[in-house]
């Protein structure tokens, strides 16, 4: 399938809002993989393909996941919009005929991230929470990070970012994200 048919495909799928979105991480992640030394196809792919499975409402990513084999931990059975990452990764192959590993993994680990992510992981991740349609208090400050921060030193802050956001709403923190923080700081400390 080609990128063009991706993004047919994709918006035939979506609601009109997140395939916005979905436009707008893609273009996001070029720009970040411009700037980082990241193959811009595979950071385009990923991210317009990041939300694939947000076609699927809530209540029916439980059973989605299971028709993978995805593992449902505790926090995914309280939180199943987390699975959406996950069952993305898988039927990117199934529906849009991408069979990388690299991408797959991106898209999988988007929402909670995951210790030792890679360059790809990193930018989708970010792309993800800054990209244009995002409006949300201090957005502004993670954009501006681009201009002055390694690619480790942006996650490490949009890392934080999330966990306190995460924690002044009274929600789970989902345990790979704590681990994710831990590596950079461990790294950095380390380095």
């Amino acid at each position: 399938m080609t990128i063009d048919e991706m993004r047919r495909e994709l918006q035939r799928r979506l609601k009109k809002s997140r395939f916005a979105h979905s436009i707008g991480v893609a273009n996001t992640a070029v720009t970040l993989a411009k700037k980082f030394g990241v193959d811009e196809i595979k950071a385009y792919v990923a991210g317009l393909l990041h939300d694939c499975a947000r076609e699927f409402e809530n209540d029916e990513l439980p059973a989605q996941a299971e028709r993978y084999g995805i593992e449902i931990g505790e926090v995914e059975r309280a939180l199943p919009l987390l699975l959406h990452a996950y069952i993305g990764a898988k039927i990117i192959k199934e529906i849009y005929g991408v069979d990388d590993a690299e991408i797959s993994q991106a898209i999988h680990r988007h929402t909670v991230a995951a210790p030792n992510m890679t360059a790809l992981d990193k930018i989708i991740y970010f792309a993800d929470m800054i990209e244009p349609n995002r409006n949300y208090p201090g957005v502004e400050n993670l954009r501006a990070l681009v201009e002055t921060k390694t690619l480790d030193e942006i996650l490490l802050t949009a890392l934080s970012e999330s966990i306190i956001f995460v924690v002044q709403k009274n929600s789970l923190v989902h345990p790979d994200t704590v681990a994710a923080r831990n590596f950079l700081l461990l790294n950095k400390i380390n380095a």
